[in-house]
């Protein structure tokens, strides 16, 4: 046998990708960027290290304002909401609230934050299915508008009532089928079942309470506007059933949540791109609500993740680029699953910040924790990138922030990019004292004393391996 034969080596085939658009539009991964609304990746990161959470002031108010501009046009009676769980950083909100929306809360944890910021308790909304007794004390005394989401609930607000000597407004939660599947009818009441109807009977028929308003939430990245003109009907139907059979009018209609943003699904076959612009959501409704034959009630409106998503870009470096036993590619960034828990069901996108040289292929991933399900994208189309490139990864403006966790690593700064181009830091990076200062160890557990211990067990151990008799 000759062993200077060349030794076998499998092949790697790799498919390369090349130029900038596929079937279904644009493919931004594949064209490198080096700014966010004018300002330098780079002095970014050099200000305010990697990763980065930067939000453009300038994305977030035409967001607005084409969602304004269709309420004009379309419900010229209603109020726009803010969903604080949606990104609940005090600047994002306080540009809702100086373009005149309420705050939608559903905890008693937002309610605190969004009275904190001076919004009033008139006008905050307050949803969510876990209100504790003092949260609804507080709520109820500071006159905020309440929508109840079961029996329970309703049964703790009398009670507060009764023993306050006031009558508030309790709007419900209504759970209906708007033709969506999977149906949410988790949240509210069930209009179908009836069940709806007993809880407004309920309130009528208690000298303590009075009825508000009427909400449905009817899902989440709905991406067909005629399901919330199907919702509208069946709310305006059922406002006007209990005013003739109830003889008692609800004060307002509210639809909220659920709008599409332009982040692709990661079970999602075309791009985000191509989801309903605000305006076609808000003309269903408006059509719905217009054949309605009773007086038409105002009508609040909370959009989510379509108004706040794209204003967000998370800025993240390269620490390493390695290839695959399968002949993948691979990357690991500093920005992991604990900054982008929304990376399990978003397909986001990743863009390069240096020119893309070379062949493009398909690359995963991964972020910087110990876990091997930190992936933050499976497969994407990447040109080759080296341990200190910047990436951009976008759009993160809605949950990504308030769903990131201290898991390993802390969370990083966030700042704000203004319509002038200024640079203003809207939280700053954590520290340990953010992770530990919550915390309390016993003190017989206090590293001294264990040290002491352990010193001890050690004395102990030598005694008897050296065959003293230990007293």
């Amino acid at each position: 046998m000759n062993s200077s034969k060349p030794r076998y080596e499998v092949p790697t085939i790799v498919r390369n990708a090349s130029g900038l658009m596929n079937k279904v539009g644009h493919r931004g991964s594949l064209e490198s960027r080096t700014q966010i609304d004018g300002v330098d990746v780079d002095s970014l990161i050099k200000d305010f290290g990697s990763p980065l959470f930067v939000f453009s002031e300038g994305t977030l108010n035409r967001s607005i304002d084409e969602a304004r501009l269709a309420l004009e046009k379309h419900l010229p009676q209603s109020q726009l909401c803010w969903s604080y769980k949606t990104n609940y950083l005090g600047a994002i909100c306080a540009i809702f609230h100086r373009s005149g929306s309420l705050a939608e809360v559903v905890s008693g944890m937002e309610y605190e934050k969004a009275r904190r910021l001076g919004v009033p308790g008139n006008q905050i909304v307050f949803n969510g299915p876990a209100k504790s007794e003092a949260e609804l004390q507080r709520a109820i005394q500071e006159g905020a508008i309440i929508h109840a989401d079961h029996f329970e609930e309703l049964r703790l607000i009398e009670r507060i009532a009764q023993a306050a000597r006031t009558r508030p407004k309790v709007g419900l939660r209504v759970a209906l089928d708007a033709g969506i599947v999977p149906r949410w009818d988790r949240f509210g009441f069930s209009l179908e079942s009836g069940v709806a109807e007993q809880a407004a009977r309920f309130i009528t028929d208690s000298p303590h309470i009075e009825l508000g308003g009427l909400h449905t939430h009817i899902g989440t990245y709905i991406v067909d506007p005629r399901a919330y003109g199907r919702a509208a009907t069946k709310l305006a139907e059922f406002a006007e059933y209990i005013e003739a059979t109830l003889g008692c009018r609800p004060t307002h209609l509210d639809l909220g949540g659920g709008f599409a943003s332009t982040n692709s699904l990661a079970t999602q076959y075309q791009s985000g791109a191509l989801v309903p612009r605000q305006e076609e959501y808000i003309r269903e409704i408006g059509r719905a609500l217009a054949q309605q034959r009773g007086a038409k009630l105002p009508v609040y409106l909370e959009t989510g993740r379509a108004l706040v998503d794209d204003c967000g870009t998370l800025v993240s470096t390269v620490l390493a680029s390695k290839r695959l036993p399968t002949g993948r590619n691979s990357i690991v960034i500093d920005a992991g699953v604990n900054l982008l828990f929304t990376a399990w069901w978003y397909r986001l996108e990743l863009q390069p910040c240096c020119p893309s040289d070379g062949f493009i292929e398909d690359t995963t991933v991964y972020g910087p924790l110990c876990m091997n399900i930190d992936c933050v994208r499976e497969s994407v189309a990447l040109p080759p990138l080296s341990a200190g490139d910047a990436v951009l990864i976008r759009p993160v403006g809605a949950y990504t922030f308030t769903q990131s966790m201290q898991f390993i690593h802390l969370r990083p700064a966030c700042v704000l990019i203004s319509e002038s181009g200024d640079v203003e830091l809207i939280r700053r990076k954590e520290t340990l004292e953010d992770l530990i200062g919550p915390e309390i160890v016993p003190e017989r557990l206090a590293i001294e004393r264990a040290r002491s211990n352990l010193s001890d067990h050690h004395d102990g151990l030598r005694d008897v391996r050296s065959g003293a008799v230990v007293q």
